[in-house]
């Protein structure tokens, strides 16, 4: 490999389901939060500002589905700094967390949820 060439391999996650642009924006992983896929569904806490998985019983605002995870972390024991989808059209079935509620959140954002057959 020639020098100063760098090679990255990705592999097929079926998590994209169509060409709306793709935006990732910076983010917190909160520590505590555990091992995320790639694909999770996050919802930011209102004290702190940081994101960790949706949970729509929760009560802290990550009750809220806001975002997608684009990588996967470990925040088991640490704050995680990553990057998270903003937009895009999504395969529901790619996404870990997703529920009817999350669906409903995602309505009034640049996330589009589509069934992929």
């Amino acid at each position: 490999m020639a020098e100063g060439i760098n090679v990255e391999t990705k592999s097929a996650d079926n998590l994209f389901a169509g060409n709306f642009p793709v935006v990732e924006v910076p983010v917190v992983v909160e520590s505590g939060a555990g091992v995320l896929t790639r694909g999770t569904v996050l919802g930011k806490i209102t004290a702190n500002g940081k994101y960790k998985a949706y949970n729509n019983g929760a009560s802290d605002g990550s009750e809220v589905a806001k975002l997608i995870l684009a990588k996967n972390v470990d925040a088991t024991s640490a704050d995680v700094n990553t990057v998270a989808y903003r937009t895009g059209e999504f395969n529901e079935s790619a996404l870990t967390g997703l529920d009817a509620a999350a669906k409903v959140d995602f309505e009034t954002t640049p996330i589009i949820i589509k069934k992929v057959y």
